[in-house]
């Protein structure tokens, strides 16, 4: 059963740009030191998909990605305790689908981006899924 997530990236540290740079080869969704956000990448199975978020300034899911390699060791630290998925891009999302429109939206009202915006990985249900790329005007 697939599942969907959410990564959260500050454009100047790793942007949309950057991700699709990696091409098919991807990249590790590394430097993540948060518990939570780490035992949910460790729920991840290869061929999830999840929305590219650029925090900070835009606040948007400006593409979708997926992962293609699933938990393993975080490179960025000898800290065992920190692991990591690989995930590449996959489509740029026609329109930006900002978090203002997540929050007017009163189907996402239980979406956990607009009640916990701090998190850098989530999950994101499969109907919040269905309205994101609505909104983003992807065709299902």
């Amino acid at each position: 059963m697939m599942r969907y997530w959410l990564f959260k990236s500050e454009p100047s540290t790793w942007s949309w740009d950057d991700q699709v740079a990696r091409g098919d080869a991807g990249e590790e969704w590394d430097g993540v030191r948060n518990y939570q956000a780490r035992n949910m990448m460790r729920e991840m199975r290869l061929g999830d998909l999840g929305f590219f978020y650029h925090s900070q300034t835009e606040k948007a899911v400006v593409g979708i990605v997926e992962v293609i390699a699933t938990a393993h060791p975080d490179s960025t630290t000898d800290d065992e305790r920190w692991e990591c998925v690989d995930i590449k891009a996959v489509r740029l999302m026609p329109r930006a689908v900002t978090l203002e429109d997540c929050k007017k939206d009163p189907r996402l009202a239980e979406m956990v981006l607009v009640n916990n915006t701090r998190l850098s990985v989530q999950p994101v249900t499969e109907a919040e899924w269905t309205v994101i790329c609505e909104i983003g005007g992807m065709k299902s």
